[in-house]
């Protein structure tokens, strides 16, 4: 573990006075520096929270990045967000375009188009930051996402780290709804028509659904206000909530510790890496300005949502070929998919399943990504903590039902483009539909059997390497006349990596009181079995000396049969030199 830390003396060729204490010498702006310092520790007690922040230890991985993508794409959207709050009007007002803009000059429309217009075409810079700002927010929700994908398939968020896995859910359905309410306010053809399809999905809701509607838009759709509401929802209620969440999810991390992948020296009770301060803040900074960079460099290349191209909102036409942002295209694809003619009229209510349907699906999948944590832990009856992190492999049920959930998820996604892929591809929509339809109950399916086939078969990969080492492709031949080939042995280091000591086993239920087992204890056993069957049994210790023992034994017959090859070449080669003499 590397905990050494330098402390620099400041040098320069400014004016210095005399530390009375020391009676060294300090430049003047390190002594102002000192005591601005002391200042603000005498008021607050900081001084503590810096030096433990400070001393704090990180393990350095690649994957571990990807919760910084977020977090430092958060910072620009909030940055970028900032700007553009000083000119947008969240007003629907209506009001006649007079702007750079000549296809829309004179087009009647709210003044939220109207400021959204001028911020692209009259304010400098105003169009590469509306950019920025929009690419931010989908480089946000993909990190949020890929970061969830990480500690899902690692098990990163078993005990202690429960509680945080429901907070980062829940900033992942934050992330969405600030996209939502964002991408609608400019009130042009295309957020409009988005949010028709949000009016519909609430009015098909039995019994509460017109009058949420009527709530919520302040009247029949479109109404005057909306707009204005989602403007406080996009700038003040939803973020204040993202941040605090966002604070509570990194202190928990820090007071958790943070996992880290099995290796040399590494236990369930340390963390080997890398200090704050100064090295982990050194790379924060850069990566910071790396993703900065990065975004920066797609907005000012790639345009995203012209809303000059679709003018103001008009229920009347309907772009085609029109799609949502990607994070919102599953429940899209879940209305398209929903097989027609599912109304029907009961107790003067209509109910319309093609819409209650996808929202109890999607509702269904929400939560249970949402409480998978504490399901899984019922499941396995495991109660330790856990603060190394899993290679997918080593948990082949937990990666088949991951790999069938994004498979499950990406149909949903796929099926918002329908209309694209059908017209790309020359295919009917129907035919696109009905494929995706059974793509979506086949596709999880599959991909959960292929997924934990390909884990296990990776786990008896990783124990034969880890036991015999690699192949190498050479063939020699034993003293006996046996022909073998020659396995690279594999060094301590490796081989702790690929090596599993952890045991799992399946949850054994006893009898109550009374010497019954509950249905629900049954139950669980039975879903226990499940979790663990076709596992392998970890790689003792003694498994690994008897392996390194036979190689050692081996290496020797291989270097006892290579000195003979080499003696019985010499002796063929004098005696054929006796012969020629």
């Amino acid at each position: 573990m590397s905990t050494a830390t330098a402390t620099e003396t400041p040098t320069g060729t400014s004016a210095s006075t005399t530390d009375e204490k020391a009676g060294t010498e300090k430049p003047l702006g390190g002594r102002f520096v000192a005591g601005a310092a002391n200042y603000l520790d005498e008021r607050t007690s900081i001084s503590g929270l810096v030096k433990e922040l400070g001393r704090k230890i990180f393990p350095d991985h690649w994957s571990f990045m990807l919760g910084e993508i977020a977090m430092w794409s958060l910072v620009v959207v909030l940055l970028s967000g900032t700007f553009l709050t000083f000119f947008f009007q969240a007003s629907m007002v209506e009001t006649h375009y007079a702007g750079s803009f000549l296809p829309l000059r004179g087009v009647e429309m709210s003044a939220a188009l109207d400021s959204a217009l001028r911020i692209s075409f009259d304010i400098r810079g105003g169009l590469l930051v509306r950019q920025i700002h929009h690419w931010a927010a989908l480089v946000f929700v993909a990190g949020i996402g890929v970061h969830m994908l990480r500690v899902f398939f690692t098990g990163a968020f078993r005990k202690p780290r429960e509680l945080n896995w429901v907070i980062g859910f829940i900033l992942f359905i934050l992330a969405m709804a600030e996209g939502f309410t964002g991408y609608s306010l400019p009130d042009d053809l295309l957020s409009g028509n988005g949010l028709r399809i949000i009016d519909g999905m609430i009015k098909g809701i039995p019994l509460i659904g017109t009058w949420t509607s009527f709530l919520l838009f302040g009247g029949e759709f479109p109404g005057t206000q909306i707009v204005g509401r989602l403007y406080t929802l996009h700038i003040l209620l939803l973020p204040a909530i993202l941040v605090a969440l966002l604070v509570v999810h990194l202190m928990l991390m820090i007071v958790n510790k943070h996992t880290q992948f099995a290796g040399p020296g590494r236990s369930n009770d340390n963390v080997v890496g890398y200090p704050m301060m100064p090295v982990y803040m050194s790379k924060m900074g850069g990566f910071f300005f790396i993703t900065f960079g990065v975004i920066v460099l797609i907005a000012s290349l790639f345009t995203i949502n012209p809303i000059w191209n679709y003018g103001p909102y008009d229920p009347s036409p309907v772009s085609a070929g029109t799609q949502p942002d990607w994070y919102i295209g599953f429940a899209d694809g879940a209305l398209r998919l929903v097989p027609p003619h599912l109304e029907f009229v009961l107790w003067d209510r209509t109910w319309s399943f093609n819409i209650l349907i996808p929202l109890i699906v999607i509702g269904i999948f929400i939560v249970l990504v949402l409480i998978y944590p504490f399901i899984e832990a019922w499941v396995t009856g495991d109660k330790r903590e856990h603060h190394l992190a899993q290679r997918p492999r080593q948990a082949p049920t937990r990666t088949a039902i991951g790999v069938a959930g994004v498979i499950f998820y990406a149909v949903l996604w796929a099926a918002a483009s329908s209309d694209i892929i059908a017209t790309h591809f020359h295919l009917t929509m129907e035919g696109v539909i009905h494929a995706l339809q059974a793509l979506l109950i086949i596709g999880p399916i599959l991909g959960y059997f292929v997924a934990k086939r390909i884990a296990i078969a990776l786990q008896k990969k990783d124990r034969e390497i880890a036991l015999h080492g690699f192949e190498s492709g050479r063939i020699v031949r034993l003293p006996g006349g046996e022909f073998i080939e020659v396995h690279q042995p594999v060094d301590a280091y490796e081989r702790v990596k690929l090596v599993d000591y952890e045991t799992y086993e399946p949850l054994v239920v006893r009898p109550n009181d009374k010497g019954r087992i509950p249905w629900h204890e049954n139950f669980r056993a039975s879903l226990s079995r499940w979790f663990f069957e076709d596992r392998l049994a970890p790689v003792t210790q003694t498994e690994v000396d008897a392996a390194l023992a036979h190689s050692h034994h081996e290496h020797e017959e291989i270097a006892a049969g290579e000195a003979a090859e080499i003696e019985g070449r010499t002796e063929r080669s004098s005696r054929n030199e006796d012969d020629a003499h």
